[in-house]
C-alpha cells in the first residue's frame, strides 16, 4: 500500500513539474502572438486600424464589440517616438506593450486630464541621452520608457452607442505614432 501511495506522489509531483515548464515556456515559443498577427496590417511605427470583429476576422481575439481598436508597431532602434491621439468624450485607452505582449504603461483620457494624450516612448538608454532642460517639467513631458526596443501600442476608443462608431474610429485615425526628429 505505502509503495502504491509514493508512486502516486511521484506520478502527481512529475506532472505539476511538466505543467508548470510547459505553461511557463509555451508563451514564448509560440510563434502567433499578437506581434506576429498584427504584422500584415501593421506598418512599423505608423498606426493602423483593426478591423471591426466578426467571425471570419479576428485579429485580436475576444475584444469588445463596443470599442473601435488601432495598433502602432513601433521600433526604437533609430530613436525614440512621439506618440499623440485626441480623446473621445466617451472613453480612450492606450497601453504599452513589449514584443512578447508583457504590459508596462497604459494611460486613458481621465489620467490625461487634456483633451489630446501626447507623450515620448524611448528606451532607458535614450533617456539617458537626453540634454536636461531646466524649464521643462515633468507635467509639461510625458516620458514612457520601454523596456524593449520593439513593442505595441494598443489605442482603443469607447463607441457606447452603435451610431457613435464612426466618431471613435475617427478619433483613432487622428493618432499619430512617429520616430521625433533629431535636434
Amino acid at each position: 500500500m505505502l509503495r502504491w501511495l509514493l508512486w502516486l506522489i511521484a506520478g502527481v509531483l512529475l506532472g505539476g513539474i511538466v505543467h508548470l515548464v510547459t505553461v511557463l515556456i509555451l508563451p514564448r515559443t509560440a510563434s502567433q502572438d499578437a506581434y506576429a498577427r498584427l504584422s500584415p496590417i501593421a506598418p512599423v511605427n505608423a498606426v493602423a486600424a483593426i478591423p471591426q470583429l466578426s467571425p471570419q476576422n479576428d485579429v485580436i481575439p475576444f475584444m469588445d464589440p463596443a470599442f473601435a481598436a488601432a495598433v502602432c508597431r513601433y521600433d526604437l532602434g533609430n530613436g525614440p517616438l512621439k506618440f499623440t491621439m485626441p480623446v473621445t468624450a466617451a472613453y480612450t485607452s492606450v497601453s504599452f506593450y513589449t514584443r512578447r505582449g508583457v504590459a508596462y504603461y497604459a494611460i486613458n483620457d481621465r489620467a490625461a486630464g487634456r483633451r489630446i494624450i501626447e507623450l515620448e516612448l524611448m528606451t532607458s538608454a535614450q533617456r539617458t541621452d537626453l540634454p536636461e532642460e531646466e524649464d521643462v517639467t515633468a507635467a509639461d513631458r510625458l516620458i514612457v520608457e520601454s523596456p524593449t526596443s520593439t513593442g505595441l501600442i494598443v489605442l482603443r476608443a469607447l463607441a457606447p452607442e452603435p451610431s457613435l462608431m464612426t466618431v471613435a474610429r475617427n478619433a483613432l485615425a487622428a493618432a499619430n505614432c512617429q520616430p521625433v526628429a533629431s535636434p
